[in-house]
């Protein structure tokens, strides 16, 4: 073999390591529903995650679609993000598969990001590609630049860095719930407190009635609210006000008395924790069982099209990493990991340059992204990523 071919395999086998380092790029980061990490291993790997990494392990990106200041290098620092550091270099930071490629070899098993590695931009043909590469000890690269997000992440746990800043949205994989119908009406229920209060807090005794069906952990939701579509006014499912959780102690019983009657001896619960105070008439719903849960920010295959219907929690108006609800789900084609874009209504407005004045309707303006990560059958849940203005319910949303 010529030196020339020794070099050009030698750089194949570099590329190969690299992007199977980079893999979890596109796989992206899987959580469970208990806000629990699954290791690399069990990440599942979609056909059209592995579709685009055939198609774009060895083109890269065309330069126009880099971001202005697109660094010459990146040193990965603690509380990164995959998101973030593709924003850095990258116009759509959902595209990351695009520029980093991926091992089709490899990727069953893929590799994670990790603080401390330096990532390389590199530019030929005029097509960009990313490469990783080590700083020398004590050493940093040239135009290396650190990222300081103003979001905190967190690392999985091998000490990767997260897709995107699961602290955020791991609370309410959980608290968020959507019920078909008004389902805990029959719920078992809080009848009463420790010592006849009026709310208790974490650590504190609750006394519940109503089957249990063999759960031993419970979520605690107040009076359910109907989401309503801002268009068509259909009720899409009822949304749990998030309470706290509870954790079976004792059962009840019927306690025989005189006269052959019995009377009713509530089953005993400790409150775990709490969102707000638990009081007489909560409704109990078991914590639903740990879900592998993929997320991987991607645009829809298709277009789509929608509007809010409320902001969770009590505001009327919501920013930056706050969750909204929307009015598509499972049966529009919406998925976790879908990346949309929000709009913002045009104002109404009179062209006064004529000789009439004209009403006018002024175009609506793109302002802002969200991503989804809890779905439904009618409605999914989104954590807003970026905004230039207040959102409000009927604010309307369509793919990036």
């Amino acid at each position: 073999m010529s030196p020339c071919d020794q070099r050009v395999a030698y750089l194949a086998r570099l590329v190969a390591r690299l992007a199977s380092t980079l893999a979890a790029a596109c796989v992206g980061v899987a959580v469970l529903s208990g806000s629990a990490l699954a290791q690399p291993e069990q990440m599942p790997v979609a056909p059209q995650w592995r579709d685009t990494a055939q198609r774009v392990a060895q083109a890269g990106v065309p330069l126009s679609d880099l971001a202005p200041n697109a660094p010459d290098s990146h040193t990965v620092q603690r509380g990164d993000t995959l998101w973030g550091i593709s924003g850095l270099f990258l116009k759509t930071p959902w595209r990351w598969p695009e520029l980093w490629g991926m091992n089709l070899e490899q990727i069953r098993n893929p590799h994670l990001i990790y603080p401390g590695q330096v990532l390389v931009l590199e530019k030929s043909d005029g097509r960009a590609r990313l490469r990783l590469a080590q700083a020398g000890a004590g050493q940093e690269p040239t135009n290396t630049v650190k990222m300081s997000p103003r979001v905190r992440s967190e690392l999985l746990e091998s000490g990767a860095i997260a897709a995107i800043p699961l602290n955020l949205i791991g609370p309410f994989l959980t608290e968020a719930v959507v019920f078909d119908d008004n389902a805990l009406e029959v719920a078992p229920r809080i009848v009463a407190t420790q010592e006849g209060r009026v709310m208790v807090s974490r650590g504190e005794t609750a006394y519940v009635r109503g089957e249990l069906g063999g759960a031993r952990d419970f979520r605690l939701f107040r009076e359910l609210q109907p989401l309503v579509d801002p268009v068509s006014r259909e009720v899409l499912g009822y949304e749990g006000r998030f309470v706290g959780t509870a954790e079976y102690v004792r059962t009840g019983e019927l306690r025989p008395v005189a006269d052959g009657k019995n009377v009713v001896v509530p089953a005993t619960f400790r409150v775990t924790s709490t969102r707000l105070e638990a009081g007489v008439g909560d409704r109990l719903s078991p914590v639903p069982q740990q879900e592998v849960v993929a997320y991987v920010p991607h645009p829809p295959a298709s277009p789509v099209e929608g509007r809010i219907v409320s902001i969770y929690g009590e505001g009327l108006r919501a920013g930056q990493n706050q969750v909204v609800a929307l009015n598509r789900g499972q049966r529009d084609g919406i998925e976790r990991g879908h990346v949309l874009a929000l709009w913002r209504a045009g104002t109404p407005a009179v062209d006064t340059t004529g000789a009439e004045r004209v009403a006018m309707q002024l175009p609506d303006e793109r302002h802002g992204l969200l991503f989804v990560f809890r779905v439904f059958e009618r409605v999914s849940y989104a954590l807003i990523l970026s905004v230039q203005e207040p959102v409000s319910a009927g604010d309307r949303f369509t793919q990036p």
